[in-house]
């Protein structure tokens, strides 16, 4: 059974059943018992009635009247009769009614011993009430039995009646508890319908998460199918920008292999540019493998020395714009350090050189120093500046400023992304005497 509202209800069902038949037993029960002990004292009250009437002579003999209290000892079609056994064991008496009736075996029971059965005669249920008492005399002790009989048709009929209008009062109820059950159950599970229909709207592309305000049982769930729906677009997402920030890092060292293989360079000197890019993208991969680790600044990672990681990467974008001979200005002391995975600054760092190489005309200025507890990083060109209602745009992957110079435009928005990573702040602004100028803050390391 696939259908949880099926599952509940059926079970529902099961206990509501069982429960009602439980019920009833234990009604009929009582209901019986208690009919049963209503026969026993009305049979009881008739044998006192008969014992009033009856009298003892002095001889033994009996007395008593025609004319009884209880008129349905003297019809003869009445289904109450009664007996009188005295101390020989036979019947000292018996009422005008029990004529044509079959009597039952009697016997003779002990002072104040009382008896009530049911017992079947021609075929037909009899209850049968004795009780034993001795009678005083002047001329002695007489021990006698009076036994009342009555039909128990009366009972099973009444009994009967009772049990069809208890079965068919109890059937509605319970038909109308499950109506109401179905009802409850609807509206109780109508969180998980929801949850349902969202699910199949994110799943045809309707919708991303789930919307709905849920119960607190339920909100866990659906929080944790929300979190784990957002975690897997940001893991597709960051698929998708790794292959591309892949792309977009071999492309500098591509650049030096393709400007070193048509160089006049000395073959040495080929070969060692040639071996060092090879290095260079050989990091790059394995960085860019790592990269979905990244999670900031920690006190275990090293300090990496900002300045001659710097003249690296100059040197290294140098080679790849071999008709460009700009002024290059590194102006960082050498005891300026980050605490930060070397992998990223040289992202930061070359995406921002390679940026100024592209645009600048004579000049590239590096510079960092602390202000205060931070380290700033600017890097400055001289070459036609940003569009001030670009530079929000130009950090959107894939957005450039210019589509006539060639580019990926994922530079910026790796560097926005790495920056985010280490809670630093970027940010792009024009200079006054021309050019652009991107300026790094990250947190000195202490």
């Amino acid at each position: 059974m696939k259908s949880l509202n099926q599952r509940i209800l059926s079970s529902a069902t099961l206990v509501l059943i069982i429960f009602t038949i439980g019920i009833a037993w234990g009604l009929d029960r009582a209901f019986y018992d208690s009919a049963r002990l209503g026969v026993q004292d009305r049979l009881f009250a008739k044998l006192l009635m008969l014992m009033g009437d009856t009298e003892v002579e002095e001889s033994g003999e009996l007395d008593v009247p025609t004319n009884l209290l209880d008129a349905e000892f003297g019809h003869v079609n009445s289904d109450t009769y009664a007996f009188i056994i005295n101390h020989t064991q036979t019947i000292a008496w018996r009422s005008t009614s029990s004529l044509n009736a079959k009597i039952p075996q009697l016997r003779l029971l002990g002072k104040g011993k009382k008896e009530f059965s049911q017992i079947k005669l021609d075929g037909k249920s009899h209850f049968i009430y004795s009780y034993g008492i001795v009678w005083e005399t002047q001329s002695g002790n007489y021990p006698l039995t009076f036994t009342v009989i009555s039909s128990a048709t009366l009972f099973e009929d009444q009994i009967e009646r009772y049990r069809e209008d208890l079965w068919g009062w109890l059937a509605l109820m319970a038909v109308l508890l499950l109506a109401t059950q179905m009802l409850v159950l609807r509206w109780g599970l109508q969180p998980l319908r929801k949850v349902s229909v969202e699910l199949a709207a994110i799943e045809s592309g309707q919708q991303e998460i789930l919307k709905g305000n849920y119960p607190s049982e339920l909100k866990l769930l659906t929080d944790s199918i929300n979190s784990l729906i957002s975690h897997e677009h940001k893991q597709q997402k960051r698929y998708r920008n790794g292959l591309a920030d892949l792309a977009h890092s071999l492309k500098t060292p591509l650049a030096v292999l393709q400007g070193a293989v048509s160089s006049d360079e000395d073959e040495s000197l080929r070969r060692k540019t040639i071996h060092e890019q090879i290095d260079r993208i050989d990091n790059i991969i394995q960085y860019q493998l790592r990269r979905a680790a990244t999670v900031g600044s920690s006190p275990g990672m090293g300090l990496v020395i900002l300045h001659p990681l710097a003249v690296r990467i100059v040197n290294t974008v140098q080679k790849a714009y071999r008709n460009k001979r700009p002024e290059i200005i590194i102006a960082i002391d050498d005891d300026i350090s980050l605490r930060i995975d070397e992998g990223d600054l040289m992202e930061l760092l070359g995406n921002l050189i390679d940026n100024a190489f592209k645009w600048c005309r004579d000049r590239i200025e590096l510079s960092a120093y602390y202000d205060e507890n931070q380290v700033v990083i600017q890097i400055k060109d001289d070459g036609p500046g940003i569009d001030s209602r670009q530079i929000a745009k130009i950090l959107e992957r894939g957005v450039r400023a210019d589509q006539s110079i060639p580019g990926h435009g994922i530079g910026l928005a790796i560097v926005r992304d790495i920056m985010q990573v280490y809670e630093g702040g970027l940010s792009i602004e024009n200079n006054p005497t021309g050019g652009a100028c991107v300026t790094l803050q990250l947190k000195k390391s202490k």
